[in-house]
């Protein structure tokens, strides 16, 4: 793990995307889901060698398309135009999801509306009155995938942390979280316990003192 480093301005979403795109190995297979992880694919050298995966078929997707490069056909899981590199396939849905659960993804990048500090992952459910499940494939994405990356907000709009002792909502996966991506901080969860990687806008104390777990300054 790199050296803790502390910034004095809060991180923004390309900010944040640009960080995990330079954190991905080189050569990896990785799989980037709804949300602020589709930001991502825009920031992915073409020397690293990443090959991108969709959920809905195709291998080797590359950055979200503008313009007269928008395609109607070519989207990602979250129906937003893509471009396709060269040597991209196209394959079924099932297929798709066998690569998920078939361990074949080395990183999936998800969005969370909660993290444990076990690694534990919501992002499908709130369970609010009328709100409406959207699992989709982060279940498979969570547990099929080497590596669980999340990205997030760490603060609710109430100012309550989305980094939590225990989980309030559904389950999407059980200790599958090893790194987490926010606007004030990047966190790595493992048999030690949550270390911070790095600060943005406020202070390892500060951050200590408004979060409820136990928290352990990188080196």
């Amino acid at each position: 793990m790199s050296e803790y480093t502390s910034t004095d301005a809060a991180l923004s979403r390309d900010e944040m995307a640009k960080l995990v795109a330079a954190d991905i190995p080189a050569g990896a297979f990785v799989n980037l889901g709804i949300g602020q992880p589709t930001n991502v694919s825009n920031f992915l050298t073409t020397e690293q060698g990443v090959t991108l995966h969709t959920e809905n078929g195709m291998l080797g997707m590359g950055p979200v398309a503008t313009g007269e490069d928008i395609d109607g056909d070519l989207i990602n899981a979250g129906k937003i135009p893509v471009t396709e590199l060269p040597g991209a396939s196209y394959f079924h849905h099932a297929d798709s999801f066998a690569m998920m659960r078939g361990g074949h993804l080395d990183v999936c990048v998800l969005g969370a509306f909660q993290v444990s500090q076990e690694g534990d992952l919501a992002n499908w459910h709130t369970g609010a009155p009328g709100a409406i499940p959207a699992v989709g494939g982060a279940m498979d994405l969570a547990i099929g995938a080497k590596q669980t990356w999340v990205m997030m907000g760490l603060f609710t709009k109430a100012g309550e942390s989305k980094l939590v002792e225990a989980l309030s909502y559904p389950v999407t996966g059980l200790g599958c979280v090893s790194r987490i991506y926010t606007e004030s901080a990047i966190f790595v969860i493992d048999q030690t316990g949550v270390t911070v990687r790095s600060t943005h806008g406020i202070t390892f104390e500060e951050l200590a003192e408004r979060l409820p777990i136990e928290l352990i300054r990188g080196a």
